[in-house]
């Protein structure tokens, strides 16, 4: 489905982000709060998520003499959700921001930096680092992270005689070659949405692409390798408006021999005792090339409330649920991978089967590291370009359209 793009949409929701957020922190918390109670805005609406969370909040809270509650919503909610709270100075104590939407509220000032109030940054990675700052100040604590990899069927690739590809050329055959009645070689997301951006940028990374020009050569040739494995009939059609956990359906019905997905899929995938899958990196442009993939994930922050009190322990909550054992144990739960590196080491040796993904996620890159706040803007011209170019236009045209909806909003 094509979604009209501008690309103003970044300036106003930041804009108005400033409005609302000088509103509260300039005249404090517009309501009573309990001096033991404390809340966590976040998106874990899903069963077992939230049961994690609250399992973690209730040891937190024990630790530190009170009570964390969580208020949790769809992760499309979470930004709108902090605004309005904003607007009615209403602020929860932590909001916990996908990454990439952490930078737009920073940008409006509604973020403490996470140092000052005695976090450190030690023992995690720069790159991790990174995800969690803007403009470098660190903002956002990651319990964990996650990436993109290469799923595949063993006993499909193992009946076909194929070894796994690491190469769009072995992709490409591979792909060609397993694709075989109702089941195709290979299921990606192409959606009109940041799940199909999250899915491509491991290809225009690995090329040499870049987000600041959307129209350079090294863009349209992974958006071209994507348009041949639809050509070779290795893709759906419907790739144009799946999910990715469509494509996690997809290949568990046995419908795909192969996928790109992530981590938070594997509980999923272990629900079927029949399906003997495994993880690989994702094929690169050419042999000895780096498998460039983004970093997922969540950040905790902590609002600009304008009481000084609440947000010191807001801190202290942000630290012991990032805490290098809490870390562990919702890496363990989850599949994720720990931001720590010490959890994370053990963490490799608790799931070996995930020691790919890990190699995959010590590579990977912040999809705001470049652009901030501005990185919605270039996602909005991706998934148009995605749409115009997967059904017909050629990429080059898509794309220069692209760079211009991201720089000029026309």
């Amino acid at each position: 489905m094509s979604k009209r793009f501008n690309a103003s949409v970044s300036t106003r929701i930041v804009a108005a982000a400033c409005v609302l957020i000088a509103s509260a922190t300039l005249t404090g918390c517009g309501q009573d709060r309990d001096d033991g109670v404390y809340t966590v805005l976040n998106s874990s609406t899903d069963e077992t998520y939230h049961r994690w969370d609250a399992e973690a909040m209730a040891r937190c809270g024990k630790r530190l003499g009170i009570t964390v509650e969580q208020q949790s919503v769809p992760a499309a909610q979470v930004m709108t959700k902090a605004l309005r709270m904003a607007s009615s100075r209403s602020l929860p104590d932590i909001v916990q921001f996908d990454a990439s939407e952490m930078p737009t509220f920073a940008e409006a000032g509604g973020l403490i930096d996470l140092r000052t109030l005695g976090l450190s940054t030690r023992d995690i990675p720069r790159g991790i680092v990174d995800f969690g700052s803007y403009k470098g100040t660190y903002y956002g604590a990651a319990r964990s992270v996650n990436t993109l990899a290469l799923f595949y069927n063993k006993d499909v690739l193992r009946q076909a005689g194929m070894p796994v590809p690491t190469t769009w050329d072995e992709l490409r055959a591979s792909a060609k070659k397993l694709t075989r009645g109702k089941r195709y070689g290979l299921a990606l997301s192409a959606g009109g949405a940041e799940d199909g951006v999250f899915q491509f940028l491991p290809f225009m990374w690995s090329n040499g692409g870049d987000e600041r020009r959307l129209d350079g050569p090294r863009v349209a040739q992974a958006l071209d390798f994507w348009k041949s494995l639809l050509k070779d009939g290795s893709l759906s059609k419907s790739t144009v408006s799946w999910t990715q956990a469509d494509v996690n359906d997809q290949f568990m019905a046995g419908n795909a021999a192969m996928m790109i997905n992530g981590p938070w899929q594997v509980e999923t995938l272990n629900t079927d005792k029949s399906l003997h899958w495994g993880i690989a990196r994702i094929p690169v442009p050419r042999a000895g090339a780096a498998s460039v993939g983004p970093l997922g994930g969540a950040v905790l922050t902590v609002p600009n409330t304008g009481d000084a009190g609440r947000e010191r322990m807001a801190g202290r909550i942000v630290a012991c649920l990032s805490s290098e054992q809490e870390q562990l144990t919702y890496a363990l739960n989850s599949w994720m991978v720990p931001a720590n590196e010490k959890a994370a080491a053990v963490w490799r040796q608790r799931v070996p089967e995930l020691q790919a993904l890990a190699g995959q996620v010590a590579a990977a890159r912040s999809r705001t590291a470049e652009l901030g706040a501005g990185w919605s803007s270039v996602s909005l011209a991706l998934q148009s370009a995605f749409q115009s170019a997967l059904t017909g236009q050629s990429s080059q045209a898509a794309l220069k359209r692209a760079q211009q909806r991201a720089t000029s909003g026309n």
